[in-house]
């Protein structure tokens, strides 16, 4: 991670309802919305492929992932195009819709700490709620979802 002095520069990405907290090491790019190639019998959170440097990525709706209800894109919604943590996505990374443009910050322990989750989200995937100032962003569980998405992507090719 850049780490500076103690600090990590992360992306807080907009949610339908809250945002993710992301170090900016996992983020390849922020591009605009596209609407992606369908993949048939997906589940609704996985939205479909789209393409990114030559490449074909899955990409989800993290609102969806968390039994939540998929918000339409509008002008404002983005991609965050992340880099794959394992080698279980054949692209090497993956694509999350973000409500929204993500915005560049520098965090540091003084102004963060873990925060455990309330009951509903104990099966989303998140590994904890940070609390920084006014805000509670999550922080996602990206071995999970990339397993998710792998687990769909071989069900739907076959």
């Amino acid at each position: 991670m850049n780490v500076t002095g103690g600090e990590i520069y992360c992306l807080l990405v907009p949610l339908a309802e809250g945002r993710l907290l992301i170090p900016r090491t996992c983020v390849a790019e922020v591009v605009g919305y596209q609407v992606p190639a369908e993949m048939g019998g997906a589940p609704p959170w996985y939205l479909g492929i789209v393409g990114w440097s030559g490449r074909q990525l899955p990409l989800v709706s993290f609102e969806g992932l968390c039994g939540q209800p998929i918000v339409p894109a509008s002008s404002r919604t983005r991609i965050v195009l992340l880099h794959a943590l394992g080698s279980r996505l054949e692209a090497g990374a993956f694509g999350l819709v973000s409500q929204g443009f993500p915005q560049l910050l520098r965090i540091n322990a003084e102004v963060i700490r873990p925060e455990s989750l309330p009951n509903q989200m104990e099966r989303w995937p998140v590994l904890c709620r940070a609390r920084m100032l006014n805000d509670a962003p999550l922080i996602p569980d990206f071995e999970r979802i990339e397993t998710l998405i792998a687990e769909e992507t071989s069900v739907s090719a076959n």
